[in-house]
């Protein structure tokens, strides 16, 4: 009983509560704005909505059989394997049958390597540091004329992802491990009333997601800083 009342005395719901009071007694166009636009981008309803939507870039849960797959680099440092990675691997080897080929786009091979063999021993794995990011790591595979069968990302890159593979003539199926920000928020009643601060970070993600995107749109054609690695 008390999940259904207990939202509405969380601090951002009182200053929902507070924006909508301060909307109905000034009448001012520019706090009705404000209101919609924090009650939108808060609302657990329309967000999961728009989390099953985000989730259809990512196509299939298996692997078959003697494929290669490209697992894209998570950063981390020589000796540390970091969270981002290791879930890629967990991925990985939950969706592997018992033989293929990876192929691993990092600066830091050695945890990389040393973590999925300790999981799956049978598997034919490279590694190579294909640049400082996404679109590096893209272009460093075509360079070297890899043709992947599926790249393997976190969820909230999926969808530029899906765009490279696309732009850069792959056919290859996107798969991706998952984060907290992506999972569905459980909602009742309270969820069309109420914001949940879970949904902002969510949308955060988005929005960097396809700035990202839009930025390398619109210079890839007068800028070098996405080819990567030349060697």
């Amino acid at each position: 009983m008390k999940d259904l009342p207990e939202p509405f005395i969380y601090p951002q719901n009182i200053f929902l509560l507070g924006l909508l009071l301060a909307c109905v007694y000034y009448r001012k166009r520019g706090l009705w704005l404000l209101f919609v636009v924090y009650y939108l981008a808060g609302n657990t309803y329309l967000a999961n909505h728009v989390r099953q939507w985000y989730s259809s870039f990512t196509e299939v849960r298996t692997i078959r059989a003697d494929s290669t797959v490209v697992l894209l680099g998570c950063g981390g440092s020589a000796s540390v394997l970091p969270a981002c990675g290791k879930a890629r691997i967990n991925e990985l080897v939950k969706l592997m049958p018992y033989a293929g080929s990876v192929v691993m786009t990092t600066e830091f091979c050695p945890p990389y390597v040393e973590y999925l063999m300790q999981q799956k021993q049978q598997l034919v794995v490279d590694c190579f540091n294909a640049g400082d990011n996404t679109y590096q790591e893209f272009n460093s595979l075509k360079r070297r004329g890899i043709k992947a069968d599926y790249v393997l990302t976190s969820d909230f890159h999926a969808w530029r992802v899906k765009q490279l593979v696309a732009e850069h003539g792959f056919n290859a199926t996107v798969l991706a491990s998952s984060s907290q920000t992506f999972r569905r928020v459980n909602c009742s009643l309270n969820c069309f009333f109420t914001v949940n601060l879970s949904n902002y970070d969510f949308y955060s993600k988005l929005s960097a997601e396809f700035a990202s995107y839009a930025v390398y749109a619109l210079t890839r054609d007068w800028v070098d800083w996405y080819q990567g690695p030349q060697t």
